[in-house]
């Protein structure tokens, strides 16, 4: 299930879908009924529509990038590629895609199928900086977090365009360096652009890191989050 709406952004602007549904369950998460209760949220729209939808966004507000986020997005595999497809059918856009990489880590056939598409750039989002905090964080098996790094190989190896980016408001400085390293060990251009992830501390964020017995050592409140974050 999929619902459009613009999401003005300056800067950069990005016309934006959000979907439902993920297989992580991010304790620090902004998202609520769309990931824990799908169904009860929009209905189901077509790749067409959804294109429709992002173009018509993105010409009214001058965006030249596109995607499709707020959940896990790469759950669709064909909904998703058909998409992506429309996409570069257009020509005139970017898509970035937004992912915790689970999928393309398991699946090296996924991420080669991105490699169709030379408008494509994918995000992938790491849930802390080792595997002890990725589980601590998704409530997930700690051998996700290994999945993580190898959806990030597989891009690289098929030639997608991609960075990562790690949510470090629950990690220590040393944590970072070693994740740092590992992530050079993939692809040195990987750590160079790495992007930083922090907590906002919306108020269902809040009940849940409180239900959970977790404090972030640095968080930011929804009205005072920095411009480089946004």
């Amino acid at each position: 299930m999929v619902r459009w709406k613009a999401v003005i952004v300056k800067p950069p602007a990005i016309a934006t879908a959000d979907c439902v549904g993920c297989p992580l369950k991010c304790v620090f998460c902004w998202s609520n009924a769309p990931r824990d209760n799908p169904s009860s949220i929009g209905r189901f729209y077509s790749p067409h529509e959804i294109f429709k939808g992002l173009d018509a966004c993105a010409k009214k507000h001058g965006y030249t990038q596109l995607r499709v986020s707020g959940n896990e997005p790469t759950l669709g595999r064909d909904h998703l590629l058909r998409l992506l497809e429309l996409v570069e059918g257009h020509g005139g856009y970017t898509f970035i895609l937004e992912t915790n990489g689970i999928l393309l880590g398991y699946d090296v056939e996924y991420a080669k199928a991105l490699s169709r598409f030379s408008r494509v750039h994918v995000r992938v989002s790491l849930k802390g900086t080792n595997s002890n905090e990725f589980a601590m964080l998704t409530g997930a098996v700690p051998e996700g977090f290994e999945l993580q790094l190898k959806a990030l190989k597989n891009l690289i190896n098929a030639g997608v365009s991609c960075h990562p980016a790690v949510m470090l408001s629950f990690s220590t400085d040393e944590g970072l360096n070693e994740l740092l390293e590992r992530i050079k060990g993939i692809d040195v251009s990987l750590a160079e652009n790495l992007e930083e992830e922090y907590v906002f501390l919306y108020p269902h964020v809040e009940r849940r890191l409180k239900a959970a017995g977790i404090t972030p050592r640095l968080a930011y409140s929804p009205s005072d989050i920095p411009k480089e974050l946004v």
